[in-house]
């Protein structure tokens, strides 16, 4: 009598092709965000650290091709980075082609998405291969948000974001103001959110720091994002 399991796991890889690959990732981008979806869900990045796993079947990262690789340049194009994080978390590097290497479907582009929309895209690439998929994401580390600060600081330069960071932070973190500063600050972000827009002037945001220590403009220190560009006058 035959079995009357249904989830099963092949023996060997299973190969989904480039057709269906790039068809579910454009399905995905161009769906609109869920209910609980922030527009500021973090956005994966090359050399993030991520971790993929399907609740009852483990750990989806590929064996890597080169070995065990590192953040800090264990991976190629060619190879995925297979990582064990210090919290001994499994996890795959994002290549710089943007993309990362994982059991049965090989490589899958993950730079560009939101976590949510990495775990939607591959549990459509995993559907054909296990029952209804449950597929998670995880951000092991944040190796891809930066911020610059230029102009008359301490220490200018780029940081990274691996922690929410405020803007008056940010300028702490660079050493202080040099001898020659005015105090007065202009912010350059790229992209501004619609509800940042009464801060954000033509994509700047003027800061006076000398008035927020008086208890003024509290509202323009804000949370840095990433590619923000601190000019400190």
């Amino acid at each position: 009598m035959p079995s009357l399991g249904k989830c099963a796991q092949s023996t060997a890889d299973v190969t989904v092709s480039e057709a269906v690959k790039e068809s579910a990732r454009r399905e995905i981008l161009a769906a609109k965000p869920k209910n609980g979806v922030q527009s500021n869900d973090y956005v994966i990045g090359i050399g993030d650290q991520l971790s993929v796993s399907i609740f009852g079947e483990g750990d989806m990262a590929a064996p890597s091709a080169i070995g065990n690789g590192t953040a800090a340049g264990g991976s190629s194009p060619g190879g995925s980075a297979n990582v064990t994080s210090p919290n001994n978390i499994a996890s795959v590097e994002v290549r710089v082609d943007g993309q990362i290497s994982l059991k049965h479907i090989g490589d899958v582009k993950a730079a560009g998405m939101t976590m949510t929309q990495l775990a939607d895209y591959l549990k459509k690439l995993y559907t054909p291969i296990f029952d209804n998929p449950n597929v998670s994401t995880v951000l092991v580390k944040n190796n891809s948000w930066k911020y610059s600060v230029l102009g008359k600081v301490t220490n200018a330069g780029v940081y990274p974001l691996t922690i929410q960071t405020s803007l008056v932070e940010a300028i702490a973190r660079s050493g202080g103001f040099n001898e020659w500063a005015n105090r007065d600050i202009t912010v350059v972000r790229k992209n501004v959110r619609e509800e940042d827009r009464d801060l954000f002037k033509n994509n700047t945001l003027e800061f006076d720091y000398n008035e927020f220590m008086k208890g003024k403009d509290i509202l323009k220190n804000i949370s840095l994002e990433n590619d923000d560009v601190i000019v400190v006058h």
